[in-house]
């Protein structure tokens, strides 16, 4: 297993700013650490509100960038406006002013002054953009403003595919890393915005056979909130009920009634589908893949599908899949790090993530 902290000096910290949560390592003892998310939200304001005495103080904190303060947090939705600009979206987020107030809202809740490697992650069409990736990692070392009085200093930032990481958690979690390393793997990853997929030779992407489209749970939750509405005459955008609904079978109160939802699971089950089928234009029948690996937000919906287009294979699921990514992220960052401290060398790329 390996140590959490290379050593004193050495503090490596993982966050993963997904198109609906933002999850990231709270805190590190030992060889344990600590996962935490709150809602990818960011809203600007010239001015944090002042908040009533009455009331207990919501759980945000204000970061600073450029002339605006952008408010983030657990209880960001407690700032939302009427609109809120979907700025998280499209395959070159990582390049707002958003994509940063949520990291470093990360960052603050982390309570460390200084991150010696920080390992980020982003969806696969976005990490194929090289010279997007370059950019954020620039952007991204340095000195930043965490709001009131407290800064980070970031000495090097290193972006990864998203997937990866669980494919790293997988061979630690199943104490088979060494096998891992030298198979050929395809992570699947449905997350809130974009299904992403990445199909490995031991830890080495191949690059023409990894992808991401822009249908995920939000597709999925969109298509059962349209069937209401069309079927009660409304509106109905409350997409968090008809999640929880989805994964506790319970059924949603829409105005003051419970309602079946049943009659709106073929179509939304469409959206998996269409999501698979893509992904079998790059990877095939999979016949040449040993482990198939499914993680992230949606991942118990979409495994109907996967299970459907590859059925000779086993679809492992990891403990946990919406942490399974962050999880990876800290393992791949503190290997490296420990890799550079043994080698008297400065921080430089990760071997394991370059394509062949």
């Amino acid at each position: 297993m390996l140590t959490m902290e290379v050593n004193v000096n050495r503090i490596v910290r993982a966050v993963d700013v997904g198109r609906g949560n933002v999850k990231f390592i709270a805190t590190v003892s030992g060889v344990d650490f600590k996962c935490e998310m709150f809602p990818a939200e960011a809203h600007p304001t010239e001015v944090l509100p002042e908040q009533d005495g009455w009331s207990a103080r919501r759980k945000t904190v204000g970061i600073p960038i450029g002339k605006l303060i952008y408010e983030v947090g657990p209880d960001v939705a407690l700032a939302a406006d009427v609109f809120n600009a979907a700025v998280l979206q499209h395959d070159r987020y990582c390049e707002s002013d958003e994509y940063l107030a949520l990291l470093l809202g990360a960052i603050h809740y982390m309570d460390v002054p200084v991150i010696d490697l920080l390992i980020v992650g982003l969806p696969v069409a976005t990490f194929k953009l090289r010279k997007v990736v370059t950019a954020l990692e620039r952007r991204l070392t340095g000195q930043h403003a965490l709001g009131g009085t407290r800064s980070v200093t970031v000495a090097k930032a290193k972006a990864v595919p998203q997937p990866v990481g669980a494919l790293m958690s997988y061979g630690l979690l199943q104490n088979r890393l060494a096998e891992v390393r030298k198979e050929r793997s395809l992570i699947v990853d449905p997350g809130r915005r974009t299904f992403d997929w990445l199909v490995t030779q031991g830890m080495q992407q191949i690059e023409k056979r990894s992808h991401s489209v822009n249908r995920g749970m939000f597709d999925v939750l969109q298509s059962i909130a349209d069937g209401i509405g069309r079927s009660t005459s409304s509106q109905f955008r409350d997409f968090d009920a008809i999640d929880i609904a989805l994964r506790t079978r319970k059924r949603p109160v829409v105005f003051q009634s419970e309602y079946d939802i049943e009659q709106h699971l073929p179509l939304a089950r469409k959206i998996p589908e269409q999501a698979v089928a893509e992904m079998m234009r790059y990877v095939g029948d999979a016949g040449d893949i040993k482990n198939i690996l499914l993680v992230g937000g949606g991942a118990f919906f979409f495994k109907p599908a996967l299970k459907a287009a590859f059925p000779r294979h086993a679809i492992h699921e990891i403990k946990d899949p919406l942490f399974a990514n962050v999880r990876g992220f800290q393992y791949a960052g503190i290997d490296l790090a420990r890799s550079l401290c043994s080698q008297h060398a400065e921080v430089m790329a990760l071997p394991t993530l370059e394509a062949p």
